[in-house]
Parts: structure tokens; sequence; C-alpha cells
């Protein structure tokens, strides 16, 4: 039987996996993914179609901060279902004739890829059928140095990123990784931290009673912070 745009199934990958690997042609030359990555945290994020309006803002402002996430060790690599050509004569008429928000004359040097197969959209579940059957949503997949999936974000065709909150999870990532933290809501560098749940009751009462070093303040024995200076951060993320 048939199935239904409703029966169809979105093969998605998951947090904690495996980047699916591809090869593709980019705006940058020929890459191999995540192999070409490796040693490096990646931002992938897909785009609906060439030359249109949100899509544009959005390249601008990936372009105008692309140094901002070079520092903090990341690469930015897009993509849509749109061919080459396509791609090269979009970032073309950005760069020659797109002003937003006071960026003018952005010119896009990160990778964009040619889809046309729709082969890595579908890989990463990009291809949303209630959204449309052609077009990639907004996806952004977090990649980290090892080729792992770490976050999964994703927007409607209508709704633009908020890149503030797309550059504060990158280094929040970063953060618990280098720290062994959790960050608790709308942490930002020089918040306080959330350190893990104790793993006995001993160690529960210890931390209550201010014995445990690692901890500054207990609210109770299942929550419990450290401070963790910005300076301290930044200067363990961030290139010099």
């Amino acid at each position: 039987m048939e199935q239904t745009q409703e029966q169809q199934v979105v093969s998605m990958p998951r947090i904690g996996e495996p980047a699916p690997a591809f090869k593709a042609v980019t705006t940058q030359g020929d890459i191999n993914f995540p192999v070409d990555y490796k040693g490096d945290w990646v931002i992938l994020f897909s785009h609906p179609a060439d030359f249109t309006p949100v899509c544009t803002s959005e390249f601008m402002t990936f372009a105008s901060m692309e140094d901002k996430f070079a520092q903090a060790n990341c690469k930015l690599v897009g993509l849509s279902v749109d061919g080459l050509y396509s791609h090269i004569a979009w970032l073309r008429t950005i760069k020659e004739k797109i002003e937003y928000r006071g960026m003018k004359n952005v010119e896009v040097n990160f990778p964009l890829i040619e889809d046309i197969t729709m082969n890595v959209a579908k890989k990463y579940g990009m291809i949303q059928p209630g959204e449309s059957n052609t077009k990639a949503v907004r996806a952004v997949f977090f990649i980290d140095p090892k080729g792992i999936i770490r976050t999964i974000i994703y927007y409607p065709l209508s709704l633009g990123r908020n890149f503030d909150e797309l550059y504060r999870a990158l280094i929040a990532l970063q953060t618990a990784d280098e720290f062994g933290i959790a960050t608790p809501a709308d942490w930002r560098p020089g918040d306080d931290v959330i350190i893990s749940p104790a793993g006995s009751c001993n160690a529960a009462k210890d931390r209550m009673e201010g014995k445990d070093s690692n901890v500054d303040e207990c609210k109770d024995w299942f929550f419990c912070t450290r401070k963790l200076d910005k300076d301290t951060v930044l200067k363990k993320i961030l290139k010099k």
C-alpha cells in the first residue's frame, strides 16, 4: 500500500549518535563530512531555498559571526536542496546588493552544500513532510570534535533562527565538557553552574553541610551550584 503524507516516516539522527557521513559538492569545493572536520566543532545547518528573504538574513548573520564561531573552534557548513550555480549566484547577490541591519558587502566564505538529490537532507531528517516535501526546514546540528551530534534544533520554514542562542548553546556545550558540569536555564559565561546530584546519601550530606569543595551552595540535596567566573570559562574555550 502506498504511504500517505501523514504516514511517511522521517529518519532522524539522535543526540549522542555519530553524525551521518556524506560526500558533497559545495561552494568551497568537495567535502567529506564529518571526516574533514575532525578536531573541530561544527554547526551544520539547512535552509529551505536560495533567493528567499529569511534565509538571506540568516546567511548574512552567520557570515558576519563566522570569526566569532571560529574563535570558539567551530566551523560552519550550510545546506539547501538547490544546485551549486544557484548557490553561487545567490551568495554573489547577497554581497553585491543586500544590506540588512547594518550588514552589507557580506561575503559568505563557509561551504554551502549542493543537495539537489536531497540525499544529505534526508539523512539528517531535514525534509519534514508537514512543512514541505521539497524544502529543508531550518535545522541546526551541533557536532563535536569526535563527530558526535550533541544538540539538534529545528525551526519551521517561517521562523528565522536566534543566533545569540546558537552561540550561547555552543559555549555552554564546551563549558560542560571542559569543567564536567551542567548549565542551568539561560546560562551565560560568568553565571553559576550546576553540579550533578551526589551519588550517595553520605556525599549528599557532605554537600549540604558544606564539606564538598566542588560545591559552593546547595538549595537541597539535588540542587547544588558552583561559581565559575567568566574569564576562567573563556580562557579555556576561546582561541587566543
